[in-house]
């Protein structure tokens, strides 16, 4: 993949970030989406490359832009053909009410090297780099929080574990909570949740429960580049997912969806170099507000300031971008 690409998803990730930025505690998490849609579609179509999308917006006939299969780039005939998945918002819910950790984020990889994820749940389980193919997802919590403490060399009551505030966590929340463990609730974002995992300096050791199969590719693609551990597996019957939207799902319905797109064993557990096979795997993020590891998109009179967060296994870098975007003649630029 050429180096370049990687020069400009940066930009993409930019780009929809400060659209999705002019929403924050405005109220309107669909408009702070529609915008980072838009921005990050018309980025992604001034790049030299035959993309397409594996996980997008939606299905075409229900996202506007951006839609699982859709062709993006100058599309030239000599241009390299990549894959890409995006989540031009990633916590809408947070833009619209001006909490953090949202952030415009997207994995790139050439043809084939991402894992086209249904528009379905996932159960994932992210760790470390040390607990890599030591925790499994297919224990239970309190087996793998044993591990995690061996692996780490820290007590269980000294893990903290990242779990999406729903009501299907009940159990498995009461579980690491037993064993000692201490939880930390989100309501959303549980890619920078995943990621988190890879950095020490986070103090969070492991992301576990349901959340979004596609933010759980592209949480994969951040661990495979990063050498932490992710696993995930789908999710197809409603009854677990216990949402008001899964009641429109059949767990038949569901299975046969699945096969058509080629997935003969619903029960299939991935992990990261699975969910992100390409040899040439990018990962980038722009902070719509601040988070963990970026600061949110800063407006000031003339320009706009933005912090990206790129880890590529071409290059074996992680590198935080800290950019000024020159949008008219600022009275001010502030160093920090």
């Amino acid at each position: 993949m050429d180096s370049t690409i990687g020069l400009e998803m940066i930009e993409v990730v930019e780009q929809a970030a400060i659209a999705a930025a002019r929403y924050v505690g405005k109220g309107d998490k669909n408009g702070a989406d529609q915008a980072a849609v838009e921005a990050m579609r018309a980025r992604l179509n001034q790049i030299r490359m035959r993309g397409r999308i594996v996980i997008g917006e939606g299905e075409r006939d229900e996202a506007p832009m951006l839609y699982i299969g859709e062709q993006v780039g100058t599309g030239a005939a000599d241009a390299p053909e990549i894959d890409i998945a995006v989540d031009p918002c990633e916590g809408t819910n947070l833009v619209a009410k001006g909490q953090n950790g949202s952030m415009a984020v997207l994995a790139v990889a050439e043809k084939g090297g991402l894992f086209a994820a249904p528009d379905f749940y996932m159960n994932k389980l992210a760790a470390p780099p040390a607990a890599k193919h030591k925790v499994d997802i297919r224990k239970t919590p309190t087996e793998n929080l044993k591990i995690l403490s061996e692996c780490l060399d820290r007590a269980i009551e000294d893990l903290n574990v990242v779990v999406m505030d729903r009501p299907r966590h009940k159990d498995l929340i009461a579980e690491i909570r037993a064993a000692g463990a201490r939880v930390r609730l989100i309501s959303d974002g549980d890619v920078s949740a995943a990621l988190c995992c890879a950095f020490a300096e986070t103090n969070i050791h492991a992301l576990m429960g349901i959340g979004a199969a596609p933010e759980g590719v592209i949480a994969a693609a951040a661990m495979k580049c990063l050498g932490g551990h992710f696993q995930g597996q789908l999710v197809y019957d409603p009854a677990v997912v216990q949402t008001p939207e899964s009641e429109k799902w059949t767990r038949e319905g569901n299975i046969q969806r699945l096969k058509e797109m080629g997935i003969e064993d619903p029960d299939k557990v991935y992990d990261a170099e699975e969910l992100a096979s390409g040899q040439n795997v990018l990962f980038a993020a722009c902070g719509i507000t601040p988070g963990v590891f970026m600061e949110g998109v800063r407006f000031f009179t003339g320009g706009v300031r933005t912090s990206t967060l790129v880890i590529s296994t071409q290059s074996r870098t992680a590198r935080f971008v800290d950019t000024i975007h020159l949008t008219g003649q600022p009275k001010v630029i502030q160093l920090r």
